[in-house]
């Protein structure tokens, strides 16, 4: 975090994100703040509250991939939920507190990753002490049953120790990777059992499961695996005996607390319009059960509590129907930076098709390459599957960048269908293939809508 300063966060944003400048600008200031918080002095840094961000923009402009990335950057728990899966209290639905249990939940299982990550070295060394320990029973100096009987024969020792070593040496070389052995592992599948419970609850099934699981003696069961899935398995079980699960917990709640994201998708869908029949009955509902964890709460969860008074919350909606001055006047308090982005032109288009570094023609070109094809987009090309997929948007429904996928699909459906007769041959992608392709679906607008 300390070499992430702004520019160079927007510059890696840039890699996989075409243009929408503002939004990507106030999104690594919000990240850089994180860090200059932690860096205040400490009577001061618990007085500095986040600054979240309302995105304001048409689906498929890049909303919840500028936070996607954003978290994978700076490392930190990101959790992408929709605003409209939430309902008030008292109506069916999820609990928003829920969300922050869920963050928690990813958190632990990627402080778990990384801890083990640590520790492979060491778990892989013991793993192959106990594989060689399968292979040769009396090994590690322990004498055969009728040396036990006899007391140990001249040497025994010896030759025990030099037939280990052989073996460990055929073991690293890969020589050993066709033989088979019998592993005795731990069936971790939970107890079947099905808890339907009121909103806020939503965390008694998994308690139960997992105390039904602690009450019951651990069950094991016999594999018969080769001996590098063997090798795997073992070093994953060490791992998980070499690693302090206390510490875990407490790295991924102070992770949560002080570098968690949640971006709240489709925030519109939730704004009151002044009406109070049909579905909008507990819009204004859910905004207020929102509130408290926005502006900082303790949520309860299975690893303790959490507060949630420096997670940062990134909103996005279209806001097609309403506007973010129909959400309660609190919520849009907790909300102080709005950044509104743009849609898509045909140049942006055209840039997404190629420079991004997961661009889709790169993904496509990649794909058919496994099929031994050379597949080739002629610039021409691009430029016009851009044009026809600003056209079918602007003509049907603005669906933004995924439209791309749908076009190009469209238009590489019979070369990826029949891709084995095209083995070892090189295919370009030109302008009149694409036209001859799409030509009748882009003039039928009832077609398009259906097809694309």
């Amino acid at each position: 975090m300390r070499d992430l300063r702004p520019p160079e966060i927007v510059r890696e944003l840039d890699k996989y994100i075409v243009g929408q400048h503002e939004a990507k600008r106030s999104v690594a200031i919000a990240l850089r703040n994180r860090w200059r918080r932690q860096q205040v002095s400490e009577h001061l840094r618990d007085e500095i509250a986040p600054k979240n961000i309302i995105m304001i923009g048409p689906t498929g402009v890049g909303k919840t991939e500028i936070a996607r990335r954003l978290a994978k950057l700076a490392n930190s728990p990101f959790l992408k939920i929709e605003a409209s899966r939430f309902t008030e209290v008292g109506y069916v639905g999820r609990d928003v507190e829920s969300m922050v249990r869920d963050l928690t939940e990813l958190a632990v299982n990627m402080v778990r990753a990384e801890e083990q990550e640590t520790v492979m070295a060491r778990a892989r060394e013991m793993a192959e002490e106990k594989a060689l320990d399968i292979l040769l029973p009396a090994g590690r100096g322990q004498q055969p049953v009728e040396e036990e009987r006899v007391g140990p024969a001249h040497g025994a020792d010896e030759r025990g120790a030099s037939t280990r070593e052989r073996f460990r040496q055929l073991l690293r070389e890969g020589r050993l990777n066709d033989r088979y052995v019998e592993l005795e592992v731990t069936d971790r599948s939970h107890p079947m059992i099905e808890v339907f419970t009121s909103a806020g609850m939503e965390e008694m099934d998994v308690n139960l499961r997992e105390m039904l699981s602690n009450l019951m003696p651990r069950r094991t069961k016999r594999r018969k695996v080769k001996i590098p899935e063997a090798l795997e398995i073992l070093a994953q079980d060490e791992s998980q005996r070499l690693i302090d699960m206390d510490r875990v917990v407490k790295l991924a709640v102070e992770r949560v607390e002080h570098s968690g994201i949640i971006f709240l998708d489709e925030i519109d869908k939730i704004a009151s319009r002044e009406t109070t029949h049909g579905p909008d009955v507990s819009r204004e509902g859910v905004q207020r059960d929102l509130l408290p964890i926005v502006e900082g709460c303790t949520v309860h969860t299975k690893y303790g509590m959490v507060k949630t008074d420096h997670v940062l919350f990134i909103a996005s909606g279209a806001f097609h129907m309403s506007k973010p001055s129909d959400l309660i006047p609190e919520l849009q308090g907790r909300f102080p930076i709005r950044v509104e982005l743009s849609p898509l032109s045909k140049d942006d288009f055209v840039r997404i098709l190629t420079e991004p570094e997961n661009a889709l023609t790169t993904q496509y070109r990649e794909l058919m390459a496994t099929e031994g094809i050379n597949l080739v987009f002629e610039v021409d090309a691009i430029d016009e599957l851009a044009q026809i997929a600003y056209e079918v948007n602007a003509r049907t429904e603005n669906i933004g960048a995924r439209r791309l996928h749908t076009v190009i699909e469209k238009l590489l459906e019979d070369i990826s269908f029949n891709a084995s007769e095209f083995a070892g041959q090189g295919i370009t992608i030109t302008r009149s293939y694409v036209r001859d392709r799409l030509r009748d679906i882009v003039k039928d607008v009832d077609l398009s809508r259906y097809i694309l």
